[in-house]
């Protein structure tokens, strides 16, 4: 949402910035292989923010696990993966 929006939580917006910011968090649900997930999506005031890992209106998330460990056996360290994630 930073990224989206061009400033951190807390700071001021930058001038000429547009008019848009956030709007809280909505929930829901996400079918995952080892069962139901909960997550809070983050949202802002025009709607056009796009979650990158789980889409909008996107209901299952499989095969996530496998892409964890692929991402490990290419050599990837724990930390670089949280690093990942945490970015996206």
């Amino acid at each position: 949402m930073s990224h989206h929006l061009g400033y951190a939580p807390g700071e001021s917006k930058p001038e000429g910035a547009p008019a848009n910011h956030r709007n809280g968090k909505g929930a829901k649900t996400v079918l995952t292989d080892v069962g139901a997930l909960r997550v809070d999506v983050p949202r802002d005031r025009e709607g056009s923010f796009d979650p990158q890992i789980i889409g909008k209106h996107e209901q299952r998330f499989t095969g996530f696990d496998d892409k964890i460990i692929a991402m490990y056996a290419r050599g990837m360290t724990v930390r670089e993966i949280q690093g990942f994630l945490a970015e996206m």
